[in-house]
């Protein structure tokens, strides 16, 4: 009876103990519940961004409590109405690791193997050759652009050095931009697409190059009291896109030929070593 009495006693001490790391764990307030699953309080506040307001805060808690609890709801009677052979995942599950193993093994193929250096020639080269794939969607521009208050002080000397070329007048305008202007670039020797300007604007790229008169293009936001200019020193309208202005994407399809040639030799070789071995054989019907 004593020894009874002893296990029932660290049967208890031990159910005590596991209740005791369960408050531990989950000593926090829960504020939603689905069925069985709790969501607390520490897993809300990692989700909300540090510094939100209270309003965005509460806000994005919200959208987190609906999306947590739509998760949960949707397994729960996922579980409930299908039937056992909907439920039975273990095909798909084995199909996504494979094509998951795949994927990172080509990665890692591709990675060990890619000649990232890119030539001028070939730069050139590949420009030369695929001159139809590299037409012009939209026109282009080189620009100077400012955006700032109509009654600015320095309004008038910083819309007449708009066009400056260089030497102590861009040194001016510089200036001048950096204490007037709360936004100011140039773009004068590197080409923009007009789509990327016309938001500058907040227009389309048609309604924004009808403004364009005289090299300039004006748009006066009376409202605001606010004026966004720029300055055209070239477009071009349509035809091949300069090669400066889609070297970045040359560079991209490149490197994606590359890549297929390269995972195109690895299919090849895993299929010839395989044969060479006797560990892929085909079985043909003999007559």
């Amino acid at each position: 009876m004593k020894a009874r009495h002893i296990v029932c006693a660290a049967i208890c001490t031990l159910l005590c103990s596991c209740n005791l790391i369960s408050s531990i764990v989950h000593d926090d307030q829960v504020v939603a519940k689905v069925g069985g699953e709790r969501l607390y309080r520490s897993e809300l506040a990692s989700y909300i961004p540090q510094g939100a307001s209270p309003e965005d805060s509460a806000s994005f808690a919200m959208q987190f409590i609906n999306s947590w609890a739509m998760e949960h709801l949707y397994l729960k009677t996922a579980e409930s109405r299908l039937s056992k052979e909907q439920k039975n995942v273990d095909k798909e599950l084995e199909a996504y690791r494979r094509s998951l193993l795949r994927y990172r093994y080509e990665q890692h193929y591709i990675n060990d193997r890619l000649d990232t250096l890119i030539t001028t020639a070939q730069l050139e080269q590949y420009y030369k050759d695929h001159a139809a794939s590299l037409e012009l969607q939209r026109p282009i521009l080189k620009v100077r652009f400012v955006d700032i208050m109509s009654d600015s002080p320095n309004f008038g000397e910083i819309m007449e050095k708009l066009p400056s070329e260089g030497g102590q007048a861009l040194k001016d305008l510089d200036s001048l931009a950096y204490v007037s202007a709360p936004r100011f670039f140039d773009s004068s020797n590197k080409w923009m697409d007009a789509a990327v300007l016309a938001r500058e604007f907040g227009t389309d790229y048609s309604t924004m190059l009808s403004k364009l008169k005289n090299r300039y293009i004006i748009f006066d936001y009376e409202d605001r009291g606010e004026t966004r200019a720029a300055y055209v020193f070239a477009i071009q309208y349509k035809g091949q896109a300069p090669i400066e202005f889609c070297e970045a994407s040359i560079r991209d399809n490149i490197l994606s030929e590359r890549k297929r040639e390269l995972l195109n030799n690895l299919e090849q070789d895993l299929l010839k070593n395989a044969q060479d071995k006797k560990d892929f054989i085909i079985y043909t019907n003999e007559n």
